[in-house]
């Protein structure tokens, strides 16, 4: 559990910056990465699963239909909110033995390593899918990045297989572990930012 909490940790942080940088006056229909969302509606995934999904699949309990429905960037502060949030939810998985045993996803339970990897992907994934929307850049270290690369290439089948990821990008030779786990996610790393 210690390199995947430090990733954790890590990826946290960097989406805190990523959201304050984003500032209070979201361009809500700015368009995207993810195809099909403008910039309010990743924000809301991103807020609740990342944040609150985090802290709830720690404490093995469901997330509360008020949280799915809220808009929460309707509150000015949503970045701290979400920053403040997140330090909750990555201080919820602090306890070893909240990584011991398994998860119920409603599709059975899952390996508590597996939901925090997956957790970790999708904070970084719309992390960069947020910076990249808004002019910024969402940086992680070499470890982090290749614990990325490593959790994307076991379940990009699996996110493909439900519509979650797109078709791999091909990506030039020398490309870094966390622009290929960009490009096996779907998304173009090197590519124009949404217009």
């Amino acid at each position: 559990m210690r390199n995947e909490y430090a990733y954790m940790t890590e990826c946290a942080a960097e989406s805190a910056r990523t959201a304050r940088g984003v500032g209070a006056t979201l361009p809500v229909s700015a368009p995207t990465p993810c195809h099909g969302w403008d910039l309010r509606e990743l924000v809301n995934h991103w807020v609740l699963y990342s944040a609150h999904g985090l802290e709830c699949r720690a404490l093995r309990t469901p997330i509360p239909d008020e949280l799915t429905e809220r808009d929460f960037t309707a509150d000015a502060d949503w970045p701290e909110q979400y920053a403040a949030q997140l330090e909750k939810a990555v201080a919820s998985w602090s306890d070893p033995a909240v990584w011991e045993g398994g998860i119920d996803t409603g599709h059975g339970s899952t390996p508590a390593p597996d939901i925090a990897g997956m957790l970790i992907m999708e904070t970084a994934l719309h992390g960069w899918d947020v910076a990249r929307a808004t002019g910024q850049e969402f940086r992680l270290s070499g470890p982090a990045a290749r614990y990325l690369l490593e959790t994307v290439e076991g379940t990009a089948a699996l996110y493909r297989q439900y519509e979650g990821f797109a078709g791999e990008v091909t990506l030039p030779e020398g490309a870094s572990d966390f622009e290929r786990a960009l490009a096996l996610s779907g998304r173009d790393p090197r590519g124009d930012r949404p217009a």
